[in-house]
């Protein structure tokens, strides 16, 4: 039998499972399962990390239907760094329509909101590492959207009626990355930039003609330095549309990754902007080494606009979640979060941010 420390330090893939209970505002209770694969594309390369490509599926009590995949993969002695996400989406859902007001005062109900929507993205980032700690990279973005029994709020929205029931969009653009994180999947130190601008023309294969840009800054500290695993971390992030931004690819809160505990596209809007500060804390042994178990809370606050720069409403967010080790610096997540008037429980792989 091959030991865990001898199976990391050789390389060797290392497969997790998964399988429990989860609970989103938009897909209700859902079973969810999945695995964890970690791996080096070179074994014998001691200057690469290790990748990590965890997979994730449900089924809920509201007929959804689920798919994720989000793959950070390391190459070439980390010159070559290829991060790519899958979704995949068969759900009823809401639209509230475009803008805070909108999604604030829109009554949720079957006349006004519900519809069924058909989503998937194909989304994979090409990073080459030309100094130090710094990436240039080609960003690629293939996504549809397929509505089915919109009640008669969606059929009348102005959005809705603008881009019809179908959408594919298809974008190529380019990524500047500063990346020291000591661990890019949960980070204990370090510093992340991300600023990328991603084109979506139709003399790409897509029907829409629009731009996003997108900037994503997060800093991570240790609190206690002489003990391993409390960490400090915050993220600042915002993303702007311009063109004609369809309302399936409009900016959002309330994901997996940012503002837990919204539903998903409640708000949305051209731009979106959001901050979260989040303490992480794995407890440890009477030796000071870092343990399998953690809790993690934090408070955020988000807002979106049809304006870049003016923001006037703001969100506010806060919650609680449990970690377990299921490979080194490898964790299951299970988060519980509080938005205005929402809340959402959420079970996934490796951290939010």
């Amino acid at each position: 039998m091959i030991r865990k420390s001898q199976r990391i330090e050789e390389g060797r893939t290392w497969i997790s499972p998964l399988a429990g209970p989860a609970y989103t505002p938009e897909l209700k209770f859902t079973l969810a399962g999945g695995i964890l694969i970690s791996y080096k594309t070179r074994r014998t390369d001691s200057l690469i990390q290790r990748s990590s490509s965890p997979i994730l599926f449900g089924l809920s009590t509201s007929g959804a239907f689920i798919f994720q995949s989000k793959n950070s993969t390391y190459w070439l002695g980390d010159k070559l760094r290829i991060n790519a996400d899958f979704w995949f989406k068969d759900m009823p859902d809401h639209y509230w329509g475009t803008g805070y007001l909108k999604g604030l005062n829109t009554l949720k109900s079957d006349s006004t909101t519900v519809y069924h929507r058909l989503w998937w993205m194909i989304n994979p980032i090409f990073l080459w590492q030309f100094r130090h700690n710094m990436f240039l990279g080609i960003n690629v973005d293939y996504n549809y959207t397929r509505v089915k029994e919109p009640s008669a709020g969606v059929a009348n929205d102005p959005e809705y009626q603008k881009y019809g029931f179908e959408n594919l969009n298809s974008g190529f653009g380019l990524c500047l990355r500063y990346d020291s994180r000591d661990i890019p999947v949960n980070a204990w130190s370090g510093t992340y930039f991300d600023l990328s601008s991603t084109f979506y023309r139709s003399e790409f294969g897509g029907r829409n003609n629009y731009t996003i840009l997108k900037l994503d800054i997060r800093h991570y500290f240790p609190v206690f330095t002489k003990v391993p695993g409390k960490i400090f971390a915050l993220q600042f992030m915002t993303r702007a549309g311009w063109g004609n931004v369809p309302y399936a690819e409009l900016s959002q809160l309330g994901s997996p990754f940012d503002l837990r505990g919204y539903l998903w596209g409640h708000y949305r809007d051209q731009s979106v902007v959001y901050f979260i500060a989040e303490y992480r804390h794995m407890f440890s042994n009477s030796s000071c080494e870092t343990g399998r178990h953690g809790l993690v809370v934090w408070l955020g606050t988000g807002s979106v606009s049809d304006d870049l720069i003016r923001y006037i409403y703001w969100l506010p967010n806060a919650g609680a979640g449990y970690r377990f080790e299921l490979q080194p610096r490898m964790n299951l997540r299970i988060d519980i979060g509080f938005g205005k008037k929402s809340r959402g429980f959420y079970l996934n792989f490796n951290e939010a941010f």
